[in-house]
């Protein structure tokens, strides 16, 4: 694998395209840009970004016809991990965790050569450079939408492989939605997501199991404020392939994205129910 030399500067950073309507998808695991002044502390494994949310862009790419708001990162998780708080705490307290700048694996192997972790002043810079503008971006988009229509639905897209030890025991079930344990999103928004999963029983369900939700869903997540979020951490298995190259499985994706589509869907219907 080949990286490239341009400033990181020029080529890491994010994608947002504003939509017309109260909705707003972020997909913040999906980069794999890694510079090359990183990739060459890494060990040979990690230049590859095995861990990205690959092709959330394309599994959602409904959410741009239906009007919405759609921020991409560049940027591999490898880099900064653009779903942790700045402070690097612990989103599962007892139970394995990757940091703001991971060192490992989610299978839980170490993610740097021996001594090249980063270090705090290289931790910091990475924050400021990275982590920073996403969330500058992703707060004023929010603003931007709740000035123009009152509140905001957040939807932060996420998968994973369906099978990691180090994480969880056992299969994952197919869909993982998390609100912070009904603390970022109304109840009417929460009951709609589970009763779309439930139409299609290929894909099991869970609510606020192993992923309740990152730092997006619940920093942002403030439905007094306008800002309803909710998290969904889907197997890969469904729509790509979970081992390299981590291929993209049309006929899968066609199957799961009437689901996906259906369970956004439903939460933006619930949210426009709201009294204001």
């Amino acid at each position: 694998m080949t990286f490239d030399t341009t400033p990181a500067f020029c080529r890491a950073g994010f994608d947002l395209d504003p939509g017309r309507i109260p909705l707003l998808v972020s997909m913040p695991h999906m980069g794999s840009y890694i510079p090359a002044d990183i990739a060459q502390t890494l060990v040979p494994r990690a230049r590859q970004s095995e861990d990205a949310d690959w092709h959330m862009d394309r599994l959602y790419d409904f959410a741009l016809d239906m009007g919405a708001s759609v921020l991409r990162p560049r940027v591999s998780r490898y880099v900064v991990d653009l779903n942790r708080p700045p402070d690097d705490a612990p989103m599962y307290p007892g139970a394995a965790n990757t940091e703001l700048c991971p060192t490992r694996f989610f299978t839980g192997e170490p993610l740097y050569q021996s001594g090249q972790e980063p270090s705090v002043e290289a931790r910091l810079a990475r924050r400021q450079a990275y982590w920073q503008p996403y969330h500058d971006a992703l707060g004023q988009e929010l603003k931007r939408l709740v000035a123009l229509h009152g509140r905001v639905l957040l939807w932060d897209a996420h998968s994973i492989r369906s099978q990691l030890p180090w994480l969880f025991e056992g299969l994952l079930p197919d869909l993982n939605v998390g609100t912070a344990g009904g603390q970022s999103a109304d109840p009417a928004i929460e009951r709609a997501v589970m009763q779309a999963c439930l139409q299609d029983k290929r894909y099991s369900h869970v609510l606020n199991g192993r992923f309740k939700g990152g730092y997006i869903t619940r920093h942002y997540g403030q439905p007094a404020q306008g800002v309803h979020a909710v998290q969904l951490e889907l197997c890969q298995r469904h729509y790509m392939q979970e081992m390299a190259p981590y291929a993209y499985l049309p006929e899968q994706a066609e199957l799961l994205q009437p689901t996906l589509e259906r369970m956004v869907r439903a939460a933006f219907v619930a949210l426009e129910g709201l009294s204001r």
